[in-house]
């Protein structure tokens, strides 16, 4: 999650990278979809209201909605500058949309313009102050710009909304960044608690794993990396250099040398690897 930076909404502590999660519309789900029409019409008190269909919704929506489409896409694929032309045709289309918005302050921080990405989320709010996944993603770039207080109050308020689906994400995202904080103990308590919520995720377990460690905690930090390095398709370098390192904390001569020579063998031009050679397990 792997893309460090607000690109993929990446996560790293330490030497570990995990995902976090992030380009998601309103506090409903995830994926970037279309917020309803927003019809300024009234319906009167004794008239039946009808279902809203999509021949209901204006062109301009529609327009704006396609745009944004477009714009996720090229976003996925770091098209950043063709991503942004099409989030600004949807702003044009629809000055109301507040998920283009949020992907719009997503696309500044990836191109370095802070002052541009902070206004963009700002209004993404203040468009919808309900919106968890912008409170989200503004908390995961607050903490990017080591402004850990007003990020963890973000986290607290996207976690706050009632029915919000992206509580283990935010909850694994805010334990990284209390980690960066300096903050191990809320961090720990934030990973676990994301980790009760979603334990088949390898980035809550890593994290949690990397957490404990640092707490001196080696028994447990051990139960959660082996799961991870238990699947070959999830274990990569930095999981099973961790998992040395947690061997050699509690002594176990044999566990630290099995490490080691997987990861030697399968990323033998790691950085990991070279620390694992050269025997530097506190580095």
């Amino acid at each position: 999650m792997s893309h460090v930076g607000m690109r993929g909404c990446a996560v790293l502590l330490g030497s570990v990278v995990a995902l976090g999660g992030c380009v998601t519309s309103s506090s409903g789900g995830a994926g970037l979809t279309p917020s309803g029409p927003r019809s300024t019409t009234a319906t009167p008190a004794n008239e039946s209201k009808d279902r809203i269909t999509a021949s209901d919704e204006p062109d301009a929506q529609k327009r704006a909605r396609a745009r944004m489409e477009l714009a996720s896409a090229y976003f996925g694929q770091g098209q950043m500058s063709t991503a942004l032309d099409q989030v600004k045709l949807a702003i044009i289309a629809d000055p109301l949309y507040g998920e283009a918005f949020n992907l719009r302050g997503l696309i500044y921080a990836n191109l370095g313009d802070t002052v541009l990405a902070e206004e963009s989320f700002r209004r993404a709010l203040q468009i919808n102050a309900r919106d968890a996944d912008a409170m989200h993603n503004y908390g995961y770039y607050l903490c990017r710009q080591k402004r850990y207080a007003e990020s963890n109050a973000l986290f607290q308020q996207a976690l706050a909304v009632p029915q919000y689906t992206g509580v283990a994400r935010t909850m694994l995202t805010q334990g990284v960044c209390l980690a960066y904080a300096g903050q191990l103990a809320e961090s720990e308590a934030a990973l676990s608690r994301a980790y009760e919520l979603d334990p088949s995720s390898p980035f809550t377990a890593t994290n949690l794993a990397e957490v404990l460690y640092r707490r001196g905690d080696f028994e447990r930090a051990r139960f959660y990396i082996r799961r991870v390095n238990a699947l070959p398709e999830v274990s990569n370098a930095q999981t099973l250099w961790l998992a040395a390192r947690i061997e050699h904390r509690l002594g176990n001569l044999q566990g630290t040398t099995e490490f080691g020579r997987q990861l030697t063998n399968r990323f033998p031009q790691s950085r990991e690897a070279s620390a694992f050679s050269r025997g530097a397990f506190d580095e």
